[in-house]
């Protein structure tokens, strides 16, 4: 291994590369344009080890992606804010059809307005389309999500979506520990799925049929998704052996004592965990798998510490309701024996967090029957 000075969208592309990709389709977009950059210029000098495909949008980016993977390749895609948006129809499609692609969606906001604020709305607003999401912190935690999201997906046969912040981290540079080629190309191995479009086999795939039929699709996928926290344990087991870094489906720091916890995902967590020397017997727990929902391990976490109130910082809203990340988070304490209160600090629009902002939204302690909320712009 070796240390490269390099953004989070560098890391991710540097991902695919050392996993030895068949297939990359993708439309260039801000702030996820780098990747597709860094892969074009991995595949201009014969180093991406599969095929590079520019497409006319978004949408044909993901109906390639899904194409090239019903016949049993190995894809990768990229988006951020309007062009996810764009893929949403394909996005459904792919996880009823159980292909396996990961992509990774570069949080924007979504207008009108236009914005290029790191708004996770984009991709919170995708929840219930069947794909897995999960959450980077820094730009190596992305190197390194991207390569588990490949066995991830095509053990479960379900999509993957690797999602990190715009700006703070897709233009963020920072010292990325990069696996060796040949190494990380051993770990991942090569694809063991079986292709739906076999030329030899002529058959009608994904054609009309019943309701029932329908419904044993869904609760099927359904429960497959709710294996994944299972099978990412074990698959970071296996990395963490290979390359001696971990990592959970949620990772905590709970100092003794502690009764308050914050809770966050993707880059506002590395400013709480900075921030928490300042925050007298508070803790944190940063969110990285939000589809599934880490339920039993966030209510296991709260049970062990006795936690009695969780700050959730959300850099989103769902209109008419509040933060979708403290929304989850109580329907999933819903039934604990002692649930802790929960405090929603929104920073929709992609408002930056300070330390201030914190310290301001952890002086009051909440109902533990409702979700409290408090708007960073009013903190600041």
């Amino acid at each position: 291994m070796a240390y490269e000075l390099m953004s989070g969208s560098q890391a991710a592309a540097v991902a695919v590369q050392r996993v030895g990709v068949d297939l990359v389709a993708a439309y260039p977009i801000t702030p996820q344009t780098a990747i597709v950059e860094t892969l074009a210029n991995f595949e201009g000098r014969g180093e991406l080890g599969g095929e590079f495909v520019s497409v006319e949008s978004e949408y044909a980016a993901l109906a390639c992606s899904y194409g090239a993977a019903a016949a049993g390749a190995r894809v990768f895609t990229a988006t951020a804010s309007h062009g996810l948006a764009y893929m949403h129809e394909m996005i459904h499609w792919c996880s009823g059809a159980r292909v396996p692609i990961v992509m990774v969606n570069v949080n924007r906001t979504i207008g009108a307005p236009w914005s290029l604020d790191p708004d996770q709305g984009d991709s919170l607003s995708q929840r219930d389309t069947g794909w897995m999401q999960i959450y980077c912190s820094g730009a190596q935690e992305v190197l390194d999500t991207v390569m588990q999201a490949f066995l991830l997906s095509e053990e479960l046969l379900l999509p993957c979506m690797v999602v990190f912040d715009g700006f703070y981290i897709s233009h963020t540079y920072e010292a990325v520990d990069v696996p060796d080629l040949e190494k990380a190309r051993a770990f991942i191995g090569p694809p063991v799925f079986a292709a739906q479009v076999q030329p030899e086999k002529p058959a009608n795939i994904h054609a009309l049929i019943t309701g029932d039929m329908q419904a044993e699709l869904v609760r099927n996928r359904h429960e497959t998704m709710l294996r994944a926290p299972t099978v990412f344990k074990e698959i970071n087991q296996r990395f963490a052996e290979t390359f001696g870094r971990s990592y959970g489906v949620i990772d905590s720091v709970i100092p003794p004592g502690a009764k308050k916890i914050i809770l966050a995902a993707g880059a506002t967590a590395e400013t709480v965990r900075w921030t928490l020397p300042e925050l007298e017997e508070t803790g944190m727990v940063q969110l990285r798998m939000f589809r599934p929902f880490p339920r039993e391990d966030l209510c296991n976490l709260f049970e062990a510490h006795d936690i009695e109130q969780v700050v959730v910082v959300d850099r989103n809203c769902s209109t008419g309701m509040g933060g979708i990340l403290a929304q989850e988070l109580q329907a999933a304490i819903y039934g604990m024996g002692k649930p802790p209160a929960v405090k929603d600090l929104i920073l929709a629009g992609g408002i930056d967090l300070t330390p201030d902002m914190l310290i301001k939204a952890l002086t009051e302690t909440g109902s533990a029957d409702k979700v409290e909320q408090k708007w960073g712009v009013d903190l600041r």
